[in-house]
């Protein structure tokens, strides 16, 4: 009696664990909703629809957060945009759900060296060409954008304003 209590707690516990797990989709499998929005925000991106791909793929990474082609190409439409920070931000993400996906390398690296930050960019460069074992065209493309530098900072011009005519 004093066991029947833990027995049979231990053995709810047992089947619902099992059948939470035995219920999960493996990672490989990415939900074909989430492809679909996938599909139509490249293609947006491809028409110059920077908003109808941004809503798309957005929509994509809601229906299933694995998919890290979403996060690649949202990053793109924010780079497209101006937006590095909220790309480094994307491809972050992607890289979250695969850490030695070359080409969220190199995109996070041009965006990081977009912003400036050229240490991190070399960090990812580093990184790129410990991930790839023979030749690497993202490392190439990276190690380029590196060596360029940023892009120089625009700055406000003062214009001095226009006497005023003073009439007798």
């Amino acid at each position: 009696m004093r066991f029947s209590s833990v027995a049979i707690a231990a053995s709810l516990a047992l089947v619902s664990i099992s059948t939470s797990l035995y219920g999960q989709r493996p990672d490989d499998q990415i939900d074909a909703r989430s492809m679909a929005l996938l599909a139509q925000g490249r293609a947006a991106k491809a028409a110059g629809n920077l908003d109808g791909a941004s809503d798309a793929l957005e929509t994509a990474v809601a229906v299933d957060p694995r998919n890290r082609q979403a996060f690649i190409v949202l990053a793109e439409v924010a780079e497209a945009r101006g937006l590095s920070g909220k790309s480094i931000r994307f491809y972050r993400e992607a890289l979250t759900l695969e850490p030695n996906d070359p080409v969220a390398l190199k995109g996070q690296g041009e965006a990081l060296v977009a912003k400036g930050a050229m240490a991190r960019a070399k960090e990812n460069l580093a990184k790129l060409r410990t991930v790839c074992k023979g030749e690497c065209p993202q490392a190439n493309e990276l190690a380029a954008v590196i060596a360029k530098g940023p892009p120089p900072v625009a700055t406000a011009q003062v214009v001095p304003p226009k006497p005023a005519t003073v009439k007798d």
